[in-house]
């Protein structure tokens, strides 16, 4: 092999090979006794280029795909593009064309830089979530949804932006403005579709025990998100009406220390008082523009403002006033608390600012506190709680929680920090809501046979109101019911609906009679190993996790066909730095794959990628650690000569049994870095330091050459995974049977583990002083006799009496002296 290593040339050829055997496809054959293997990144969104956050992440999997065929699995292995969403918006906007035309541009484009990198995917599966064939199953599952009372339409207070005419997530809404144009957002209530996630709150929660392959931090994050609490339900009375104002606590053991009610600025009973309350009417209004994100309420100054209404405490019938406060969110609960500042930090806070009452009712157990000074949050014993008194708190709870219910202002209850979960967009590239709104049957949901409700691919986004609005071709339809004319919904989903069931499309993504295939589900799903990153911990595995299960019930699958998860090991990778930040382009530190690609080539930079750091830490970019991969690839190039030697000699037997045991201890080494937590950089590391024990040996015999050969054959099926046009060059340059990248997986020879001699460690007085080689049976007489006579060690020994000897049989030897 006396050519140069060319590594774009090699891998054109072999991208077309394994093209043209079809390698990566999964076989559906039922006679194929291979267990199956469900494989998936999280898909991409086509933005156009791909970044070193994309060729990590479709790498990583890929490394997967490869060991578990090689492995003997039947994988399936997909890809395909998450391309709704409001970055194409924004793009048609600046170059003004059309979204779709933007998409499909950068699909295509997308495409064959994925290809470059010689990603073993089954492309007869791929699909665009904004392609109508697509999206016509979301909406018949939505039209399902709505028949079950499991989605709904309500008005709701969201983040509004009036120059982009559209709902701001919470995450989209910086310092109070639009992330987009920099106005202020306020917030309004707007009619919107929800789904009744809070009904699958509890098996959502149940069901992170099941998934012992995710991350404990990803479970922590949804256990958190769910948030379950058990608390009480405590209903108090408003003065002079028959309305009653509703709370939940986790401590109602606090209850007869509440001195005054905070609602939201959104609460009927604020914009009651608003109405002869000018004052009160301009804080509301500010209120609207602050952000509702938690943490951001949490650290702001805390304000608010007396309504004038008040509040009847349910056990002593006392009056309370009701504020107005910043700090209450209506989409959180039912917009009110209550407030109990001498126990509570913020209601502290607050009714020192504004110079409310504070009461004390829980006190230390062997101590006394200063409660004007601060809040005492801990559990205590009651004091001034009337018949409560001397009752420690968990006792209260349940005393005051029997006395709320007996009289029928409360009971126990258990809250959810989840809310529904809101999926309609005023945007417009998206997929149609399926309903259609007629002035004389309300809201008519579209039949199955008109699905799909096509979005027009044509328009132009303006940045105001969606252009859907003002497409008459699309909003005029008759009414299904009475045939009027009547006004198709011009919202359009949240692309988190794309994105949470196209794993179970992948399955059968040409069904055209169902949204999946039974059959099919039962071959794949769920997913076997997921992949992506942790910034998806929330949203995305919480949406998707959640519409599993409502494919499920809808009898789509069983959960012997398709389990009650989604995925059943979830991976989640770091980030590429460069300089120590996120690339971007803003920062101007941005690294372009394809010039990697076209300076080294695919398998360079797939091997630096995968072996600068372990999978799920931050990857710091390294130009020189590029140059060492490449590097590598060179030398084991150089070292494949070798495997053309012929034999002109004797070997030296106790070599050629070291190099064995090199080659099947690395063999080991690599197989459990796959099997044991994806530890690919230590894998590359062993068949680093497997290559250089097979350079630094020169094979003179038959059984060297034999060695080197076999040694070279592990090597390049092991590099399979990480670099395959690589290892597919070489293997079919030594002769090997089978393309490398279908080879079976190397396994250990037990034999070639087996040593004759073993090193010990040697310490004196407990200090390591050496090592010697000896026979693996030799005993401690044997032992000492080698040490004795090792210089390295003897020295230590010298003018010095063995006082006791301390022999652990293939471990180590220390020897206790004192002067002589």
């Amino acid at each position: 092999m006396s050519d140069r290593y060319e590594p774009q040339k090699i891998e054109k050829k072999w991208q077309a090979k394994w093209d043209e055997a079809g390698v990566d496809l999964p076989s559906e054959d039922p006679s194929d006794a291979r267990k199956s293997y469900y494989c998936l990144e999280m898909f991409p969104y086509p933005s156009g280029n791909l970044h070193m956050g994309h060729v990590r992440n479709y790498c990583l999997g890929d490394v997967i795909a490869r060991y578990k065929r090689m492995n003997g699995f039947n994988v399936l292995h997909p890809i395909g593009w998450d391309a709704f969403g409001l970055p194409a918006e924004n793009a048609a906007i600046k170059h003004k064309r059309p979204p779709a035309e933007w998409t499909y541009h950068n699909i295509d484009q997308m495409r064959g830089q994925l290809k470059q990198l010689g990603l073993s995917y089954d492309w007869s599966r791929e699909f665009a979530t904004c392609q109508p064939e697509y999206y016509r199953w979301e909406q018949w599952m939505f039209i399902k949804l709505v028949e079950k009372g499991l989605a709904y339409r309500k008005e709701a207070e969201v983040n509004w932006c009036q120059p982009c005419h559209t709902v701001l997530a919470n995450e989209q809404v910086v310092e109070g403005a639009c992330w987009r144009c920099d106005t202020p957002v306020e917030r309004k209530n707007l009619a919107q579709w929800f789904i009744r996630i809070t009904d699958y709150a509890e098996e959502l929660l149940n069901d992170l025990d099941k998934l012992s392959g995710w991350p404990e931090k990803v479970i922590g994050m949804q256990r958190n998100w769910i948030g379950r609490s058990t608390g009480t339900e405590v209903s108090f009375g408003v003065e002079g009406s028959e309305e009653v104002l509703d709370i939940f606590t986790t401590r109602p053991d606090t209850l007869m220390g509440v001195t005054y009610m905070a609602v939201a600025a959104g609460h009927p009973l604020a914009k009651r008082a608003a109405k002869s309350n000018s004052e009160l009417a301009k804080f509301l209004e500010e209120c609207s523009h602050i952000s509702t994100k938690e943490a951001d309420v949490a650290l702001m100054e805390k304000k608010g403002m007396d309504t004038g209404f008040k509040a009847l405490h349910p056990i002593t019938g006392e009056t309370v006033p009701i504020w107005v406060a910043n700090f209450v969110l209506m989409s959180y609960g039912t917009g009110a608390v209550m407030s109990v500042p001498a126990h509570d930090e913020r209601d502290h806070e607050f009714a020192h600012k504004y110079g409310i009452a504070i009461k004390q009712v829980i006190k230390p157990v062997d101590s006394e506190w200063n409660i004007q000074a601060a809040a005492f949050i801990e559990a205590g014993v009651l004091i001034n709680s009337a018949q409560f008194d001397g009752l420690g708190s968990i006792d209260a709870k349940v005393a005051i929680t029997e006395f709320l219910t007996s009289a029928g202002k409360g009971e126990e209850r258990v809250q959810y920090r989840l809310r529904d979960w809101l999926v309609s967009r005023q945007r417009y590239w998206g997929a149609p809501i399926p309903a259609i709104h007629c002035d004389g049957c309300g809201i008519v949901m579209v039949p199955e046979d008109q699905l799909p409700v096509v979005l027009p691919e044509h328009l132009q986004p303006t940045g105001g109101a969606s252009p859907l609005t003002e497409c008459e071709e699309f909003v005029h339809v008759d009414c299904p019911k009475c045939g009027k004319a009547a006004r198709r919904e011009t919202d359009t989903f949240d692309t988190f609906m794309e994105s949470s069931w196209y794993m179970n499309r992948y399955t059968s993504p040409h069904s055209d009679d169902a949204m999946v295939d039974a059959a099919a589900m039962k071959q794949w799903a769920p997913v076997d190993q997921y992949v992506g990153g942790v910034e998806h911990a929330v949203l995305h595995l919480l949406y998707a996790r959640f519409y599993h299960k409502l494919m499920r019930d809808a009898g789509l699958f069983t959960s012997e066909e398709g389990g009650d998860e989604p995925f059943r090991n979830l991976l989640t990778q770091g980030m590429v730095l460069k300089d120590g930040a996120k690339m971007s382009k803003s920062k101007g530190n941005t690294v372009d794959p394809n010039s990697i690609i076209e300076k080294y080539g695919a398998d360079t930079a797939r091997l630096f990628t995968l072996f600068a750091a372990p999978p799920e830490k931050d990857l710091e970019w390294s130009d020189a650690g590029v140059d060492g991969a490449s590097r590598f690839l060179k030398r084991v190039w150089r070292l494949m000569e070798s495997a053309d030697i012929k034999p002109a000699g004797e070997d030296d037997a106790a070599a050629v049994k070291a190099l064995r045991l090199t080659i099947h201890t690395t063999i080991g080494r690599v197989t459990h870095a796959f099997e044991q937590g994806y530890a690919f950089n230590v894998a590359i590391a062993a068949l680093m330091e497997m290559t250089n024990a097979l350079s630094a040996f020169e094979p003179k015999g038959e059984k060297g050459v034999a060695v080197v050969r076999e040694g070279l054959e592990a090597l390049a099926a092991m590099l399979v995974p990480f670099v395959p046009h690589f290892a597919c060059e070489l293997g079919e340059r030594m002769g090997m049977e089978k393309m490398a990248v279908v080879a079976d997986w190397p396994a250990v020879d037990e034999s070639a583990l087996v040593q004759d001699e073993i090193t010990l460690a040697v310490q004196i007085q407990g200090k390591r002083r050496g090592e010697i080689t000896v026979p693996k049976d030799a005993d401690q007489d044997a032992v000492m006799a080698a040490a004795e006579s090792d210089a390295s060690i003897a020295k230590w020994l010298d003018g010095m009496q063995i006082v006791k000897v301390i022999f652990v049989p293939g471990r180590l030897l220390n020897i206790v002296v004192k002067p002589a």
